[in-house]
């Protein structure tokens, strides 16, 4: 019988072998079907800062640094940081209650501590492409940075429809119009390839939409549907998880980021199309 050899130094190597493994840089993929969450997945309450930890297990690729920057995003906030919507409140509404940066330039003076949920999904968003890219050392151009700020030079407003947050923060499917149509950073996914770190905007039957990162589907003791996610909303002060009934959702559409290279050289002056269907949830 052979005797097992202790060696610290190869048990080391292989948990940075696993560990570098786990944060490829390379597209999220799926099986195609609806990923299930467990209960244990639930436990860690709305404003934790364990994204990565307990939902990163289950994907591997770009994803996990999208779930990596919603940690950052919650601990500038570990109690929500309120919630706040007012385009023409004094000061007007923040995004995010933080001075957001990509690349070591900022995009925001936040006006506000407080956030709403385009901002923070945006925020998760530019946190995960800060993860990717933190060994780069030129930043971007000019051009391609002018096109991912919040405000505009002279600290106003940027409004809808401009350049990339325009889109993003756009009423209706605004991820989509930022992510896959303008940059074409991202690809459209259907409700059943959805993981943990996929955008979403989220139609509700009551008329009103929430721009949303999405951490699985559940289902309770008396076979309830919910969707999980994180965002900024008003019944959480701000920033935490949230589990919504199915059932009060019209329709979605959901998005991956798989291509954040074209950051640094996609068309600032490409349209959008804003009249686009979204998906209906079918288990």
């Amino acid at each position: 019988m052979k005797k097992l050899i202790y060696c610290p130094l190869l048990l080391f190597l292989l948990m940075v072998s696993c560990s570098q493994e786990k944060f490829v840089k390379e597209p999220t993929l799926d099986n195609g079907e609806y990923f299930w969450l467990e209960k244990r997945d639930l436990r860690s309450g709305k404003y934790h800062q364990q994204h990565s930890k307990i939902f990163g297990k289950y994907v591997t690729g770009y994803n996990d640094f999208i779930l990596k920057g919603i940690d950052k995003a919650q601990s500038t906030a570990m109690q929500g940081g309120g919630y706040f919507t007012g385009i023409t409140a004094k000061p007007t509404e923040s995004p995010i209650g933080y001075q957001l940066k990509l690349l070591g330039k900022p995009l925001l003076d936040p006006p506000r501590t407080t956030s709403y949920c385009s901002g923070v999904s945006y925020t998760a968003f530019i946190e995960g492409l800060n993860l990717i890219y933190q060994d780069l050392k030129s930043g971007l151009d000019s051009l391609h940075y002018e096109a991912m700020r919040m405000q505009e030079i002279d600290g106003s407003r940027r409004n809808d429809g401009v350049k990339f947050w325009g889109h993003w923060n756009a009423d209706g499917l605004g991820s989509h119009f930022a992510l896959v149509q303008y940059s074409k950073m991202g690809k459209e996914i259907k409700p059943e390839n959805l993981r943990p770190g996929d955008f979403v905007n989220i139609s509700w039957k009551s008329g009103l939409g929430h721009s949303v990162v999405f951490m699985g589907w559940y289902q309770d003791t008396n076979n309830k549907k919910y969707m999980l996610y994180w965002s900024s909303q008003e019944s959480t002060n701000g920033m935490a998880d949230q589990k919504v009934a199915i059932d009060k959702i019209k329709e979605i559409k959901a998005v991956r980021l798989t291509n954040p290279d074209k950051l640094f050289d996609f068309d600032v002056t490409r349209e959008v199309n804003t009249e686009i269907p979204g998906n209906k949830i079918q288990f």
